[in-house]
């Protein structure tokens, strides 16, 4: 069974599964959650000394062409520390600290800052597989931050600092920056919890994922720190 075939049989038992059509989960069901927002300033203080130098971290869709469609412009800036379970080294080295809490989260695969610009908007859009849940941490929150929310299926929330959202964004979602500053979140992807023969089968299908052309050739942008036109690809379709 290829990648896409496996991805879309597991995504019908997940939707079986308790919970499995739930937009945002109460932070509550996840022990780990209380431990990163406890350190939301240690982290906070990692992000401040990266944005000092800000135009030097690139564009999302630098990394990923196939994000040009929804985080158009010099929208969505992003710094990753961990790109499908690859831990990008040169910048978990700038993120002690960060490092250290995030690699305390059980099955994660990605993580990065994610910075939306001022009076910038993310399209709607929904993730590629249902196995994965996203936790996004409040960091930097211009206010009032009703500004700066988050919709989910028919759902909407605003991020707050300090303060975290868990998600399935398999779901129809959409982002706003209305402020006049730039938000910052910390941004997640960690496997889904589900019973253990399921767990196997979606710990292999992002396995398979993970080495498909679409992430493989995005961590080597992130590990080279190349976007993609520097390297003479100019095609959304490449990666």
């Amino acid at each position: 069974m290829n990648a896409l075939k496996l991805a879309s049989w597991m995504e019908s038992k997940i939707s079986d599964c308790p919970y499995g059509d739930r937009t945002f989960f109460d932070t509550k069901s996840f022990p780990w959650v209380k431990t990163v927002e406890s350190n939301w300033r240690a982290i906070r203080k990692e992000v401040d000394v990266l944005l000092r130098d800000k135009e030097q971290i690139p564009y999302l869709q630098d990394i990923s062409p196939e994000q040009s469609s929804i985080a158009q412009g010099k929208a969505w800036k992003s710094f990753f520390l961990f790109g499908f379970g690859n831990k990008i080294g040169r910048n978990c080295d700038r993120c002690p600290e960060t490092t250290r809490i995030i690699e305390e989260i059980p099955g994660l695969k990605m993580a990065m800052f994610s910075i939306l610009a001022a009076k910038s908007h993310i399209l709607p859009h929904r993730g590629p597989y249902k196995g994965l849940l996203r936790y996004h941490l409040g960091l930097v929150i211009p206010e009032p931050n009703l500004g700066c929310r988050i919709r989910v299926a028919d759902e909407i929330r605003c991020w707050q600092e300090g303060r975290s959202l868990i998600f399935d964004d398999s779901h129809d979602h959409e982002a706003w920056n209305d402020s006049d500053r730039d938000r910052v979140i910390l941004f997640v992807d960690f496997l889904r919890p589900l019973p253990f023969h399921f767990s196997l089968l979606n710990s292999l299908t992002v396995w398979r994922i993970s080495k498909s052309a679409f992430v493989t050739d995005a961590v080597a942008r992130l590990r080279a720190n190349q976007p993609v036109e520097s390297r003479g690809r100019s095609d959304p379709g490449a990666a």
